[in-house]
């Protein structure tokens, strides 16, 4: 906010004494083309999810205010990735005081982290989160060495035996899950007193302040997504299911699927296009599934058989997700297999909650293709 360049729209100031709520974000966007990174002064209206863009570099308007259904308030926070028309746009400021003073406790984030010998119970956890209003910024499965675990809680106080949960979380792959909400930390610390522990036993270890939770979720969330990458298949809960994230992901496993790896994502279209290219010219709505695939943040989840045991051995785990997802129709799904869950959280043949591995020999391809080459 130092740069004197961004304060060139006055009613970016004067935004609360509008009648009509404004929030203002400086955000930036890689251009894939000249690499250039572009800054723009973004104003969201939460009363008709409402943005408007100002080419900072330029000083003139880059988006007329239009009306943007997948950008909500749950979406915005510092360090969130929004899309607006297919552009990945990365928040990186508060444009000014009244959105900072807003947005500071009111979109906190905190880092959960479900325990190895607890991953199955991921969806549960998160589901739990998004019961009690927290959004889910940030998904990653990643594996943790003993000295990488005893740095992720050296400056909590959460644990009174910190060498004991370091040791347990550096057993096998956790399950690392950024969360926004208001006053985050303290608020979801209560949680894991009051609910999760009740209901779930000692699943999770959480951030104990504000400060530890931004330094350990870098560190979490810089380490390699774990994934088998053999005899497994991919199920992506789409964007416009992430609202029932913790829902899907524990139907996908409760119905007989275990989780070796999951990440979050936001594709642009060029990725998109090449991930989807085998539709194209086979379903109309081809297109629209680009669309909804760049419309904003997924998580993508490698699983195997639950029997599997992690031997690796041939068991028809496409064949089985793709009958647990159901028909890509959700209308059809709810009548043919109403347990199914497109069944039970899809929209429509587009929006039908989750994309998965279609033919036994892409599950290696598809889920080396979002685990190795986008993580890359």
């Amino acid at each position: 906010r130092n740069d004197p360049s961004v304060e060139i729209y006055p009613h970016a100031d004067a935004i609360a004494d509008m009648e009509d709520e404004r929030y203002c974000f400086i955000v930036e966007w890689l251009d894939p083309h000249s690499g250039l990174t572009m800054r723009y002064q973004m104003l969201y209206g939460p009363a008709d999810c409402s943005v408007e863009m100002y080419d900072i570099k330029n000083r003139r308007p880059f988006l007329k205010k239009t009306r943007i259904p997948t950008v909500t308030m749950d979406t915005l926070h510092m360090g969130a990735v929004v899309t607006v028309y297919s552009r990945q746009l990365k928040i990186v400021e508060y444009g000014d005081a009244h959105t900072e003073n807003a947005f500071s406790l009111a979109r906190q984030s905190t880092l959960c982290v479900v325990k190895p010998g607890a991953v199955h119970l991921a969806g549960k956890v998160i589901n739990a989160a998004q019961r009690s209003g927290f959004a889910v910024a940030r998904v990653k499965m990643a594996s943790l060495s003993r000295d990488d675990a005893a740095d992720l809680i050296r400056s909590s106080s959460s644990s009174s035996d910190p060498s004991g949960v370091a040791a347990e979380l550096a057993t096998g792959p956790s399950v690392g899950v950024a969360l926004v909400g208001d006053n985050a930390v303290d608020s979801f610390k209560r949680l894991v007193e009051t609910e999760l522990v009740p209901a779930l036993g000692d699943c999770v270890w959480c951030a104990d302040s504000a400060a530890d939770a931004d330094a350990r979720a870098r560190a979490y969330f810089a380490k390699p997504a774990s994934c088998r990458a053999s005899n497994t298949s991919l199920a992506i809960v789409k964007p416009s299911a992430m609202a029932n994230l913790g829902l899907v992901m524990d139907a996908v496993c409760d119905a007989g699927f275990a989780m070796t790896g999951a990440a979050s994502f936001t594709l642009d279209r060029v990725d998109a296009v090449e991930f989807l290219e085998v539709y194209k010219g086979v379903v109309p709505e081809f297109a629209a599934m680009v669309d909804e695939l760049t419309s904003g943040a997924f998580v993508a989840m490698e699983v195997a058989r639950s029997e599997d045991g992690g031997s690796g051995g041939e068991n028809g785990v496409v064949e089985a997700l793709r009958e647990a997802c159901g028909p890509a129709d959700p209308e059809i799904a709810r009548v043919l297999r109403p347990r199914s869950v497109r069944a039970k959280f899809g929209f429509d043949k587009v929006r039908n909650a989750v994309h998965c591995t279609d033919l036994p020999e892409d599950g290696e391809l598809e889920t080396h293709y979002f685990f190795k080459i986008l993580q890359a």
